[in-house]
This record gives C-alpha cells, sequence and structure tokens, in this order.
C-alpha cells in the first residue's frame, strides 16, 4: 500500500470518528436524519458501481490461473460465441459474490454498464444461457471442474506457513435441498415427507472451504458415496502438504467397512459417531462405575469484562406455567472401552457420554433418565474429553451448510435435472472459495504481524454476508486511464485497508 492511499485511508478514518464522537453531539433538538429536498440526476460522465471489492476478487482469479485452467480442462462448448467455460463459471461467482440470489439476477448484472466494464467484458451470458450451460454437464465434467478446484486451491495453501500443515481436519455430511419443482429429474422423497435433493457437502474445517459437493437424490442415505469423497480429499491433503489428517462425521458416516483401510496409514485419524445399537447399550451399562468420569465443557464465550446477570428464561417459563413435559440435562460423565466392529478386523477405542436427563411437568419432577452417545476413534493419545469436543467441533459444518443455502445460495435446485443442479451447485459454491481464498492470500508479516493475524482469521470466519458488506460491496467509480482499469473507491469503510493490502498482494506471482 503507497503512502497516499495510507494517508487517505487515515483522513477519511478521522472524519468518521469526528462524526461517530459521543462528546460532540450537536443539534438535540430534531431528528439526527434530516434530509430535505432531494432530487436525483443521472451522471453523464462518470460512471459508478456498489461493488468495487469485485475487482480484489478478479485479481484472485487472475493470480491464480483459474479461468486458463477451467478452459484448459473443461470442454463443453463446440464452438465459443463470444463466451468460454471460465465465463460461465465465474459469472455465477461472481453473480452470488454481487448480491445475485437466483439465475435470475445475472439479468441485472448484464445490463449493468459499469459491472461489464469492472470485469473487462463486453457482455456476459443471460440466465438462460447460463442454465443451457449447466444442462451440458455430464458427471465426469462436474469431476474435471473439481479437480480444477483443487489444483488451484493447492497453490493458495503453499503460501500458508508451517503450522497450517500440521492438521488437515475434514468433515462430511449431507443436507436437503428442498424444491418445489415437479418436473425435476432425480427428485425424490426423504424422509420427513419433502421433495429434494440430498447432496453430500465435504470441506475443510480449518478454513471452511468447500472440497467437494456430491448432489444425490433426496431418498439416498447421508453416508452414499462419502467413502470415495474421502479418498479423494486424503490424496489432495497429503500431496498438498499435510502431516496428518482427521476425518469426522456423524453417525451416518461410521462406514466400519473402511476404518482398517483408513487406520492403516498412520497419518489419518478419525472420528465418527455411532448408533446407540443394542449391544451398544449393553456394554456402556455393564461399565463399572469406576471409568465414569464428569464432562466439562469450556465456557463458549470467555467473559471480556465482568459477568453480567443472566436473563430470565422466558421459555422455561412458559414451559413450567403450561404444564408441558420437558426433558432437562443435569450432568454428563464420558467413559471409553474397546470395540471392534463387525466389519473391521481391528479393536478400535469407544468413547461414549452419558447424559443424565430429568424428566419435568410443571414443577413437578416425574423421573431420573439417561441416554448415551458414542463416538469411534483411533486416536488414542488424548483424553476421552477431548475427542467428545473433536467430535462436537464437527457441528460447526452445520453453519457452512446454512451459508451454501442462505447466503451464497449454492445449495439451491435451479435447473431441471440432477446433474445440471450439481453442476450449478459446483460452480456457485467457488463464491465461497474464493472469499477463503482471499482472505488466506492476506499477508500476515511485518511490524503489526499479530494484528494482521487476527485480521485474517476474521475474515477467514467471516459469514458471507457479512464478508460482501465489508469487503465487496464499496460504491466506486470505474475508469480507463492510461491502459489501466481504476477502481476510485468513492466511501470509507474499516476494512479497506485490509483490502489494499490484498490487493498489493495479489499483484505479486504466486512463489508456488
Amino acid at each position: 500500500m503507497n503512502a497516499k492511499i495510507r494517508r487517505q485511508l487515515r483522513a477519511r478514518k478521522r472524519r468518521i470518528e469526528r462524526r461517530l464522537d459521543k462528546s460532540k453531539l450537536g443539534d438535540c433538538d430534531r431528528p439526527v436524519m434530516s434530509a430535505s429536498n432531494i432530487q436525483f440526476e443521472i451522471a453523464e460522465r462518470t460512471h459508478g458501481m456498489s461493488y468495487g471489492g469485485l475487482g480484489a476478487m478478479v485479481l484472485l482469479v487472475r493470480r491464480l490461473g483459474l479461468a486458463e485452467a477451467i478452459d484448459r480442462r473443461l470442454h463443453l462448448l463446440k464452438i465459443h460465441l463470444p463466451y468460454h467455460e471460465s465465463d460461465h463459471v465465474l459469472n455465477l461467482a461472481y453473480n452470488a459474490l454481487c448480491d445475485g440470489r437466483c439465475l435470475e439476477d445475472l439479468e441485472l448484472r448484464r445490463n449493468d454498464e459499469v459491472h461489464l466494464d469492472a470485469l473487462g467484458a463486453r457482455r456476459i451470458p443471460d440466465p438462460t444461457t447460463a442454465g443451457d450451460f449447466c444442462r451440458r454437464f455430464q458427471e465426469h465434467d462436474v469431476r474435471a471442474l473439481q479437480d480444477v478446484f483443487d489444483e488451484t486451491r493447492k497453490k493458495v495453501w503453499s503460501e500458508q506457513p508451517a503450522e497450517f500443515f500440521d492438521e488437515a481436519r475434514i468433515d462430511m455430511d449431507g443436507t436437503f435441498v428442498v424444491t418445489g419443482g415437479e418436473c425435476k429429474q432425480g427428485v425424490d422423497i426423504n424422509y420427513k415427507n419433502q421433495w429434494t435433493y440430498h447432496p453430500l457437502v465435504v470441506s475443510l474445517a480449518n478454513t471452511g472451504e468447500v472440497l467437494s459437493i456430491v448432489n444425490r437424490s433426496g431418498n439416498r442415505p447421508s453416508h452414499e458415496g462419502a467413502a470415495d469423497e474421502v479418498d479423494r480429499q486424503l490424496k489432495l491433503s497429503f500431496e498438498a502438504g499435510f502431516k496428518s489428517v482427521l476425518l469426522r462425521g456423524d453417525t451416518d458416516f461410521s462406514q466400519t467397512r473402511h476404518l482398517d483401510r483408513w487406520n492403516a496409514d498412520p497419518r489419518v485419524r478419525f472420528i465418527f459417531g455411532m448408533d446407540c445399537t443394542a449391544n451398544l447399550h449393553i456394554l456402556a451399562d455393564d461399565l463399572p462405575l469406576a471409568p465414569w468420569k464428569m464432562l466439562k465443557r469450556p465456557r463458549r464465550h470467555p467473559v471480556k469484562t465482568k459477568r453480567r446477570k443472566r436473563p430470565v428464561n422466558v421459555k422455561a417459563a412458559i414451559v413450567r406455567e403450561r404444564k408441558f413435559e420437558n426433558i432437562r440435562l443435569e450432568s454428563e460423565e464420558v467413559a471409553e472401552f474397546d470395540y471392534r466392529p463387525t466389519a473391521c478386523k481391528l479393536t478400535y477405542r469407544m468413547v461414549v457420554v452419558r447424559k443424565n436427563l430429568t424428566r419435568e411437568k410443571g414443577e413437578q419432577r416425574l423421573f431420573d433418565d439417561y441416554r448415551y452417545f458414542f463416538y469411534i476413534t483411533n486416536d488414542r493419545q488424548q483424553s476421552a474429553t477431548a475427542i467428545v469436543l473433536e467430535a462436537n467441533d464437527r457441528c460447526d459444518q452445520e453453519n457452512l451448510h446454512a451459508q451454501l443455502k442462505g447466503s451464497v445460495r449454492s445449495l439451491t435446485a435451479p435447473v431441471d435435472s440432477l446433474l445440471s443442479n450439481w453442476a450449478y451447485m459446483v460452480m456457485t459454491s467457488l463464491a465461497w472459495n474464493l472469499k477463503a481464498w482471499f482472505a488466506l492470500s492476506l499477508p500476515e508479516t511485518g511490524a503489526a504481524a499479530e494484528q494482521r493475524r487476527a485480521e485474517k482469521r476474521t475474515v477467514l470466519r467471516m459469514e458471507f454476508r457479512t464478508f460482501v458488506n465489508a469487503l465487496t460491496r464499496m460504491p466506486c467509480q470505474i475508469l480507463r486511464t492510461g491502459g489501466r482499469l481504476v477502481y476510485r473507491l468513492l466511501a470509507w469503510n474499516r476494512w479497506q485497508e485490509v483490502l489494499f493490502r490484498a490487493v498489493d498482494a495479489l499483484r505479486h506471482p504466486l512463489r508456488c
């Protein structure tokens, strides 16, 4: 970041701080929002857009050579009139980064002259053309596109510090994509009596990246195809330089016939939930009292100031008043024993959590109850409590699913078949991965290294909507001058210093 930009950012920050200074409130006799005599005009020479941060994403794509890699590996168009495969893929990703919620929003983008200038494009595909492109995919084409993304993410990972490669934590889970369409090939009824697709999502917990998506019919079991995806991601992780890999999944993913094979590699750990079957319930009941220890969970959010008074639990009061039956957790205990699943030749560590519950109705205590939760692992080093907490951390993948459904809108089914919707999911989820790659591209060295590392972690953990608001939605002018395409930002926000630091880093070639 050059000295002029640094001075401008400091000046704009000082101006907004003066306006927000609580010691200088000014005239309080009238509302602060007092704009009047508002008029609208159309600029004749100035061209502006709302998403100035999009230029950083374009720089990121160019630095990674993503467009060239897509065109090299993906061959769906016989002739290019005028679009290439990379134009279609990036068009969907950029649409999501500019608040696009569906295919129809592409029509707004393609009719925005400034948006086209910002991308250096004469035109971009319309919604109908984008949908037709999705329908051209076969399974091997989707796999080829995911391979391109894998090669790209390895370039980003190669620039990370050494501690980044200590362990890759790979999570897997299925999620339902509900659709009201009646003519969508591959849609089926799930156990909730909903018409859905049932994609499998495999993600890297370290960065939140989507490693792969596999679309399936709505009535398919959650674990179907998961073992093949695990094998692909193990290969990718070790090729990228990770020293070890942790596999995590819920009870549907305890694929016992694969455990011996994964355990044979000393670099692979796994923690999977296990269903509370009759034999496991009996084994837990037969454990003596001595192995059971209280499970102490750390506080989710450490108190940084002084502890505040706990607010009244309104829901609990209503449950008691209306005498609804309620189940309340009293305590948790943890124990472990050795267990060999039927499909395995080796014995593994089974960690069991016993939740001690109380059933109540109104103010009356009915009876005590308990439930078991089982986790199978080949990790013999960590304590049983650490295993449970590690397994529970996988639940953060539910937040990823919520982001992909609600903000990125990649887990939707806008097209007419299982394969075309799979292609759409993979292409649109690139927007989420671009957010992660942008964060990983932020430099964390220099005099303020600790602060920069904290900012990098914050951007990496941002929700997609927050990221768009902070680092993409920046009003700007688009200028062509001296052979340059200039994004001239028109308003300040606190993340612009991070944006300029990222842009400086993205101008340098990759080290790999």
